[in-house]
């Protein structure tokens, strides 16, 4: 049976996803033993839309603050105390338990130079690691798995826990691999349609073959992710949320013998024009009650000291709410650090200055590349001037 390229194309999700799919794939093999205490990870939590971070790092005393939004403040009494100055969203009752043991980090006031209000361009900015004038077509974690792979035999392996692969993880050579699940892609790609049209390929055409040599690694990657994360599978009861299914799918392929070295889920939509209490609240419990049992999990198992959870959100929020008791897009956020392994914890440096402000906007002091510098030379053990096209300096909090 001879398959068309027009055929072939219209073969439906598999065929698509299959695409983005990375080459080294085939090196899920087990081969590689139980991953051994010491092998770092990176879990990337994007909180997608642009979260209002002075609401979730609350300035308690800053009469700024609260005559900037009359409306939708947190109440100094509400918010969670860290310091005298700092307290947290209500909802994130585990940021304080964290902050309480010495497992959480926050940075203030992460952006970059000339900042972007557009979610798409912004978002890419993040995904890619460029300067605010730059377009890249390749992602900061896709370029970590180019560095990383060009000589190893056992290359690492990205994951996102969704449908789509996004930017973050393209890179030129090598890509991560999205699935909602282990399960769903194996019962997917293990379908008689698929297989028969695997193996009933012959040499066609350059394009043609390329499509079924991704599509068979597939397959037999799908097999084998979905086969290593019923060895360890996690015992916990993770909340039926997204976010929680997600959390529970990371956690099981953490626990078992699959090398992979970075994960990446997002939450959200966090673009509060309006009703943004309501919206980030329910936002935050969804993500606090999925985070507690993932870090409870992770400790359980002895994973948390090698485990580095990391959000971010493309841009922060305007500092004075708006007239549908929201806030508009803004610039400067912060971002938490959540780890065993942390040799800095705390607040790490000030809260946002409210008397300096441009336009209406906070000033960023921390160029949002320094910390994917400091994760990927400290905690990912890579050349992060290679990956990120420059040498930035480096944090002290790993």
């Amino acid at each position: 049976m001879l398959i068309k390229r027009r055929t072939f194309l219209q073969t439906g999700s598999l065929a698509t996803a299959s695409l983005l799919v990375p080459k080294f794939m085939k090196a899920f093999e087990p081969q590689q033993g139980f991953v051994p205490p010491g092998n770092k990870t990176l879990v990337v939590i994007q909180f997608s839309g642009g979260n209002d971070g002075l609401n979730t790092v609350v300035p308690i005393t800053n009469d700024l603050y609260f005559s900037n939004r009359p409306r939708i403040h947190i109440p100094a009494t509400q918010a969670h105390k860290l310091t005298t100055d700092a307290g947290l969203h209500p909802a994130l009752t585990i940021a304080k338990e964290l902050y309480d043991n010495g497992e959480l980090a926050i940075m203030n006031s992460v952006g970059y130079p000339n900042p972007d209000r557009s979610h798409f361009r912004s978002m890419d900015i993040w995904h890619s690691a460029s300067e605010s004038n730059e377009y890249f077509t390749t992602g900061w974690l896709g370029r970590y798995l180019d560095e990383q792979c060009k000589n190893c035999t056992t290359p690492t392996q990205a994951l996102e826990v969704d449908d789509v692969l996004s930017l973050v993880l393209k890179g030129e050579q090598n890509k991560g691999l999205a699935l909602r699940d282990p399960k769903g892609l194996y019962g997917v790609s293990s379908g008689n349609y698929f297989k028969s049209l695997h193996h009933a390929h012959v040499h066609e055409e350059e394009t043609v073959d390329y499509l079924y040599k991704t599509m068979s690694e597939t397959i037999s990657s799908a097999e084998y992710i979905y086969r290593q994360s019923q060895l360890h599978p996690s015992a916990a009861q993770y909340p039926s949320t997204k976010t929680g299914k997600s959390l529970k799918t990371i956690a099981s392929l953490i626990l078992s013998d699959i090398n992979t070295r970075v994960y990446y889920v997002s939450l959200g939509s966090f673009d509060t024009h309006v009703n943004q209490e309501n919206q980030q609240t329910k936002l935050f419990t969804e993500l606090n009650d999925a985070l507690s049992v993932f870090v409870k999990d992770l400790k359980q198992n002895r994973r948390f000291n090698d485990v580095m959870i990391m959000t971010f959100s493309e841009f922060g929020r305007r500092v004075k709410q708006n007239a549908s008791n929201g806030t508009d897009h803004g610039t400067a956020n912060n971002m938490f650090f959540i780890s065993g392994g942390l040799k800095k914890k705390g607040i790490l440096n000030p809260l946002p200055d409210l008397q300096d402000l441009n336009a209406g906007d906070l000033k960023h002091q921390v160029d949002f590349k320094t910390v994917y510098a400091t994760m990927l030379r400290k905690w990912l053990n890579a050349d992060d001037a290679a990956i990120l096209k420059k040498k930035f300096q480096v944090h002290d909090f790993i």
